[in-house]
């Protein structure tokens, strides 16, 4: 970045700005999640079969993952507000059209679509980081990607709520309405910022491969986070058939209250942020591998439905939210300092790694917990971080991560 945009950014950033792209985060990248709780309900009412129930997910993370590869990296070379209220405004239209259809196929695609305009938050997180002076860039990222932790993690208890009251298509109408509000509110409050950089589409693409290949903090990072987050995938995706199970007896709205609680965990992210601006990055990292990891451990005491057993549930809940929030933000943080002309590129390429590893991770969760009950599960939830920690402990102390 040039000493003159620097000083144009510099000017630009305001913690008022930054809170608006951290709302901004949450709101958006709460769409991705919003049908977990209700897949039972829409598949019903569009009469679609169980086996093919779960399209209504994965076709989401699908469109993500595609839109991580081709969408974000246009922030290295197309204005950024521009990109965001477009997508933003499409999104809104999808959105709707998601919550009106009666047809399987229509439901689908629009579920497709919506991943793929959900990936503007990760446009906006080194956005953030472009507005932000070097002094206080963890710090922003950190806000930023808290408020998109607690958009993921308030998404499903919000979506279960709403629909107990209004039904579940109210939730993708209320969605469409805050998504195009908030296209609105980014037009007039968001500076311009046109990236200096100059290459043709295909070109962009072609240079992700050669950024993966010559980044060792970027395949690093993303390795690391794909660790923690398949353990987060796998906690989130069987902790809530054990409650409900014969142990716990939970219902539908203790189960989201339990959620709820875990969102805590996402005020790890802007101190983890505080952290990576002192030059900390590396021993955060283990500290935050090693949340993750007695996260899994804790459960393992439980040994019936009492009182004590929920609170060790709440805490390991707590812990692993803490862990990925803080590892997520010491990773973005390492990868932007490398280079503001390929930061939305490099973005893209660390948040489609790790979210191929949640894929597995919650994938092998329910396979083990159906084969061999929660503590099955555990096991290889605890595998994910061990991995991680042991390839923690071949990064040479004296590389000094910026």
């Amino acid at each position: 970045m040039s000493s003159i945009e620097t000083e144009k950014m510099e000017r630009t950033y305001s913690s008022w700005t930054i809170l608006i792209l951290a709302v901004a985060c949450g709101v958006i990248a709460a769409n991705l999640y919003y049908a977990q709780p209700l897949v039972g309900l829409i598949s019903s009412d569009l009469e679609l079969s169980s086996r093919a129930a779960g399209l209504i997910v994965t076709l989401t993370q699908i469109g993500y993952g595609i839109g991580l590869f081709f969408i974000v990296p246009l922030g290295d070379i197309l204005e950024n507000r521009k990109l965001v209220v477009v997508s933003l405004f499409l999104t809104a239209v999808v959105l709707a059209m998601a919550a009106a259809v009666k047809s399987t196929g229509l439901f689908l695609t629009a579920s497709l679509c919506i991943g793929l305009g959900s990936v503007a938050a990760q446009v906006l997180v080194p956005y953030a980081a472009h507005l932000s002076p070097d002094a206080v860039r963890g710090r922003s990222v950190g806000n930023v990607m808290s408020g998109l932790l607690l958009g993921i993690m308030l998404a499903r208890p919000l979506s279960s709520m709403v629909t107990e009251f209004m039904g579940w298509r109210a939730v993708y109408y209320l969605s469409s309405a805050a998504i195009f509000i908030l296209a609105l509110v980014l037009a007039v409050a968001l500076p311009s910022r046109k990236p200096l950089y100059s290459l043709r589409y295909p070109a962009l693409l072609g240079s992700m491969l050669h950024l993966l290949k010559t980044t060792p903090i970027l395949q690093r990072r993303a390795i690391y986070h794909a660790c923690v987050f398949g353990t987060f995938s796998l906690f989130w995706t069987t902790v809530p058939m054990f409650l409900s199970g014969p142990v716990f007896h939970f219902s539908q709205k203790e189960v989201a209250l339990f959620a709820l609680v875990g969102v805590s965990g996402a005020a790890a992210a802007p101190v983890a942020g505080r952290l990576a601006d002192r030059g900390w990055i590396r021993p955060a990292t283990g500290l935050a591998l090693i949340f993750v990891f007695i996260s899994v451990t804790l459960p393992f005491v439980i040994q019936n439905g009492s009182t004590f057993a929920i609170f060790i549930l709440l805490i390991s809940a707590i812990l692993l939210d803490m862990g990925v929030s803080a590892n997520l933000v010491l990773g973005q943080r390492a990868i932007f300092s490398l280079g503001a002309q390929f930061r939305s590129r490099l973005n893209g390429l660390y948040m489609a790694i790790f979210f191929a590893g949640g894929a597995v991770g919650s994938a092998a969760g329910g396979w083990a917990y159906a084969l061999g009950g929660w503590k099955a599960a555990l096991l290889i939830g605890m595998a994910f971080p061990t991995a991680a920690l042991i390839y923690y402990m071949t990064e040479k102390k004296e590389r000094k991560e910026q």
